[in-house]
């Protein structure tokens, strides 16, 4: 069930949605603060959907970057490029370590698979498509599921960076008059948060969002998302008008099918984004391939 929650993509883009609107609390803000906003919460939060909604089809540029990852599956460091087809990945390191001389092989195996058999390569981007068209349903739902005040004092990113334009910050939680249109989108229900938009842009910078009631779905028979789980979730411009998550951590515990309990801890960052020529997926694969394995160990934050 919590792949039907979050695609398996980066970010998982149901995740993405679902933390799209919601936090913790005051805990990232500092002493720092802004005049009082000269715009209204909700449409705040109409303007920072729209720009969530031209990213996720966004195909002026392509970069490539390096996305580290801590799951149940393990800690691994993936080098990705975007393509005009789809994003390809090669995992590059494991556990701080590059690959073994087997494990290097293996991923070679996999992305020579996706060279020699073009529907292999569907796959993944026929999952990509429902990740984001999952994500768009969703945030497009934002500003009449929740509720939106401004946070006096408009507190500030403690760690924002020099430079940037002030945020506006938003506290939200679910609107009592809304009602989910869908199975999936009872998960918004049960979170409230805190959000910071860039004041210049209306792009959305930075999402704490907690689960503060039990969710169910499909009366329970489906699955159950307890109270207390949390999600972060940040995004930095990158150039080009073009903003991407450089960092995402999710710690939810859910229950599937009324039987099996499962603990959904998972942190990821990006980080080395660096502009790349427009190119097929064939392409993108063929320079992951020819790249020299890290030396080092991967990187951390």
């Amino acid at each position: 069930m919590a792949r039907t929650l979050r695609s398996a993509g980066w970010p998982s883009c149901g995740a993405l949605a679902v933390a799209l609107a919601l936090t913790i609390g005051p805990g990232a803000g500092s002493a720092q603060t802004m005049a009082a906003p000269d715009v209204e919460p909700r449409q705040l939060a109409v303007d920072a959907v729209a720009n969530e909604l031209k990213l996720i089809e966004f195909h002026t540029s392509y970069l490539r970057y390096q996305v580290h990852t801590q799951d149940a599956k393990g800690d691994q460091v993936r080098d990705v490029i975007e393509t005009k087809d789809g994003t390809v990945a090669r995992v590059v390191s494991r556990g701080s370590r590059a690959l073994s001389a087997d494990e290097d092989a293996a991923e070679h195996a996999r992305l020579q698979g996706m060279l020699d058999s073009p529907s292999a390569f569907q796959k993944h981007i026929d999952k990509d498509r429902t990740g984001k068209k999952l994500a768009s349903d969703m945030i497009k739902m934002l500003p009449d599921a929740m509720l939106f005040e401004f946070v006096p004092g408009q507190p500030q990113r403690e760690h924002k960076p020099q430079g940037t334009a002030q945020e506006y910050v938003i506290d939200f939680k679910p609107n009592p008059k809304w009602s989910p249109p869908t199975m999936t989108s009872q998960a918004l229900t049960g979170i409230q948060g805190r959000c910071w938009v860039d004041a210049k842009t209306h792009h959305l910078t930075r999402i704490e969002a907690k689960i503060f009631q039990g969710v169910n779905f499909g009366f329970g028979v489906f699955a159950h998302i307890y109270p207390g789980g949390q999600l972060t979730l940040e995004q930095e411009a990158v150039g080009d008008d073009r903003w991407i998550v450089d960092r995402f951590m999710e710690h939810l515990t859910l229950r599937a099918l009324m039987v099996k309990t499962v603990n959904e801890n998972t942190d990821l960052f990006a980080f080395d984004f660096t502009p790349v020529p427009a190119m097929g997926y064939q392409d993108g694969i063929h320079m992951l391939l020819a790249a020299p394995l890290p030396s080092g160990t991967s990187a951390s934050r």
